[in-house]
């Protein structure tokens, strides 16, 4: 029996094994000319396997890459496209930086604390006052998002005091959205998100 698991490792898996036995064929051809007729039908045949690509710009760039790829770079035949180089596929991408800031409501997210510094060093307390309550209202949708329990104004109020380490006048009695509208909110998002 010819099982998968003693047969050679597919380089390239989305294009089956009966590609690769084509691409290791054409290694075998001497003639320099006919192994570029066989590439060009290998690259023919990856086209038709890869058709909802075929928009992408560089679509035919790519399966040249890909066809020196399954041949380990080993194919040498006559490509409208340079080759790619070995080395570009073996480097590692350079590691992307993360922001590092600690989060003390994680469900609240990162922008919620720009949002309450914001308010902070706003000075007409008109404005401070509506942003307090625009923040304390998305803080309570956030929440809600995340925790499909109903939340109080209080706990809301609470938390908001605490991101702003108290730097925030914020009166008690604030009356937010409902926990009502704002599910509607969601629903209505779901239903149509372009809206």
């Amino acid at each position: 029996m010819d099982y998968n698991t003693t047969r050679s490792k597919l380089i390239l898996p989305e294009y089956g094994r009966n590609i690769q036995k084509m691409v290791e064929y054409a290694l075998t051809i001497e003639d320099k000319i006919e192994r570029t007729k066989i590439a060009n039908a290998i690259i023919t045949i990856l086209g038709n396997k890869k058709t909802h690509l075929r928009d992408i710009p560089d679509f035919k760039h790519k399966l040249w890459d890909h066809l020196a790829i399954m041949s380990d770079f080993k194919l040498d035949f006559e490509s409208p496209f340079p080759m790619p180089e070995k080395e570009n596929f073996n480097t590692k991408p350079n590691k992307i930086p993360y922001k590092t800031n600690n989060i003390r409501f994680k469900h609240y997210g990162r922008n919620v604390t720009l949002f309450i510094q914001h308010a902070i060093e706003t000075e007409d307390e008109t404005k401070k006052n509506n942003l307090i309550l625009t923040i304390a209202n998305h803080m309570k949708y956030l929440y809600l998002k995340w925790n499909r329990d109903a939340v109080t104004d209080e706990t809301i109020l609470i938390d908001l005091e605490k991101l702003s380490n108290g730097k925030l006048n914020i009166d008690k009695t604030l009356h937010l959205t409902s926990t009502r509208e704002l599910s509607a909110k969601t629903r209505r998002i779901k239903r149509n998100p372009k809206k």
